[in-house]
């Protein structure tokens, strides 16, 4: 925890150093009672005393999670600042002020419920707490300060409900990256809805809003409804099925529809097909998705009767990643407007299939049970199986939160323009290799880890040769000569990756995108 903890310091203070701003002072306070306050969160998880109930095998990962969005919003405030962008750079503003409230809100959750209180942490949370609403006040507007209170009630009653309805399927970081993600969209979501115009925002963007509130909304139906009744039966199934498609072409449809000022459907297919390249990558990512369908059947078949208990060995698992690699890097080479709407539309079927799993609806979800049963590991200890998703949201993220409105012809200066491949790099070949080098070769330990000293090392060393491919294929990555902070950047989420127990796939793209963005 201290290590991991050292490694996070060392983004906040090298965004700091390069930001020096009143929010990016902020950021260095909000770490420092993050800091103090998580190990009342490790406590509390350790002795049962927390509201709900956490993942286990896992500290509360506080730190980590408390400062991803804020740091986030501090960089595309810098960006978009640089580019002369003032719209986006109050939305930074916005997205840095929403992290820090919803991390205090954990923190100040946190020393209320620890018996007795922490005096010297109530003292520290009371100090960066006033600096940061002292911060806000001179430097939000009225309409902007409503906002960032509109994303922390929605983030309360959405985490009252899912923590409750979903058991050890988060820890406390986790959580508060998910479901604080969750509440932003659909604030955001809200705010569009009621303020239309014409001609105004990107469809691609509101397709993604729409679709991570439209199955949010889906499982939180479903779950109430079946509360009531069994979801295994084949009315319940049926009930389901048509449910489904009376909520997408009663309620998403039209929603989308007036968003974007069209048919969704139509648009969605003349954007598909629109040319001959995005023709090729729909094929090729066709091949790619039967493959790894190929690779669970073949899995589950080797699987024998005697072996029941048999699960698939870390370097099986690590065949998917190699599989979204060769997904992704096309598609940011040729297209990334594609790959944009591919991963919003996966997302929304991962989503949809994990609710047949879980509520078992015939005639899939008892097999999805027993194929994906295969793939588990210790991260899955709840309800949901969420480690395929993670894989998807890690990769995704860096191709949906990048700033195209801030970034001049497609691409940011320096190392910025690697942000969209932060995934690539820190999930699909570091977090790859070092696992796969690790287990097979590893043998000098990191100390209090299972990780290895030859994983990372490898790891680092696969994600500059990766970074050397990328300058040679892509045209349009122009570092300028900012390597020392590739490298830096490059190092420090791999030695997280080796001390960190929060979901790696999740929180490593997110730290680089950072660094990188910085």
């Amino acid at each position: 925890v201290l290590v991991e903890s050292l490694l996070v310091f060392t983004v906040v203070l090298s965004v700091h150093a390069v930001v020096w701003d009143r929010f990016s002072w902020c950021a260095v306070a909000l770490a420092i009672q993050a800091f103090y306050v998580q190990f009342k969160w490790d406590r509390l998880l350790q002795l049962g005393g927390a509201v709900f109930q956490f993942r286990g095998a896992a500290n509360s990962g506080l730190l980590p999670a408390s400062m991803v969005i804020p740091l986030l919003g501090v960089v595309m405030k810098e960006r978009c600042r640089a580019a002369g962008i003032v719209y986006f750079e109050r939305f930074g503003i916005v997205v840095a002020s929403t992290g820090m409230l919803l991390a205090l809100f954990l923190s100040v959750l946190a020393v209320g419920i620890t018996k007795p209180v922490p005096t010297n942490t109530c003292i520290l949370t009371g100090i960066a707490g006033s600096v940061i609403i002292y911060t806000m006040k001179h430097s939000l507007t009225v309409s902007e300060v409503i906002e960032v209170l509109e994303v922390l009630l929605i983030f309360v009653y959405l985490s009252m409900i899912l923590l409750y309805l979903l058991p050890r399927c988060f820890t406390p970081g986790e959580a508060l990256l998910v479901l604080g993600g969750v509440s932003f969209v659909l604030n955001q979501l809200i705010k569009r809805s009621l303020n239309v115009i014409e001609g105004r925002g990107d469809p691609i963007d509101f397709f993604l809003l729409v679709a991570v509130v439209g199955v949010v909304l889906l499982g939180l139906f479903f779950t109430v409804l079946f509360v009531f009744m069994d979801s295994g039966t084949w009315i319940s199934s049926m009930f389901f099925h048509m449910m489904t498609a009376v909520l997408g072409l009663g309620v998403i449809m039209p929603w989308l529809y007036r968003l974007i000022q069209r048919n969704p459907l139509f648009w969605l297919l003349q954007f598909l097909f629109q040319t001959q390249t995005r023709l090729y990558l729909l094929v090729y990512w066709t091949f790619l998705a039967a493959s790894a369908c190929g690779v669970v059947f073949y899995q589950n078949a080797k699987r024998s009767s005697e072996s029941k208990k048999h699960q698939a060995s870390t370097i099986t698992r690590k065949y998917f990643h190699f599989i979204v690699v060769a997904t992704y890097v096309p598609g940011l080479i040729y297209d990334r407007q594609l790959l944009y709407i591919a991963a919003v539309l996966c997302l929304a079927v991962f989503i949809f299939l994990e609710y047949v799993r879980y509520f078992r609806i015939k005639p899939f979800g008892q097999t999805l049970r027993h194929l994906l049963s295969l793939f588990l590991d210790e991260r899955d200890s709840g309800p949901l199986i969420l480690t395929h998703i993670y894989l998807l949201l890690g990769m995704s993220l860096p191709v949906w939160l990048f700033p195209r409105s801030c970034a001049p012809k497609g691409t940011l200066p320096g190392a910025g323009a690697l942000v969209p491949y932060s995934g690539v790099l820190a999930v699909g070949v570091g977090d790859t290799i070092a696992s796969v080098f690790g287990s097979t070769m590893g043998e000098i330990k990191w100390p209090g880890t299972k990780k290895t000293f030859e994983g990372t090392m490898t790891a680092i060393f696969a994600q500059i040769i990766a970074v050397a491919l990328i300058l040679i294929f892509d045209s349009s990555v122009n570092l300028n000569s900012s390597y020392a902070w590739i490298l830096a950047s490059v190092s420090l989420v791999s030695l997280l990756e080796a001390y960190t127990t929060q979901i790696d796939n999740l929180l490593l793209p997110l730290y680089l995108q950072i660094m990188l963005m910085a």
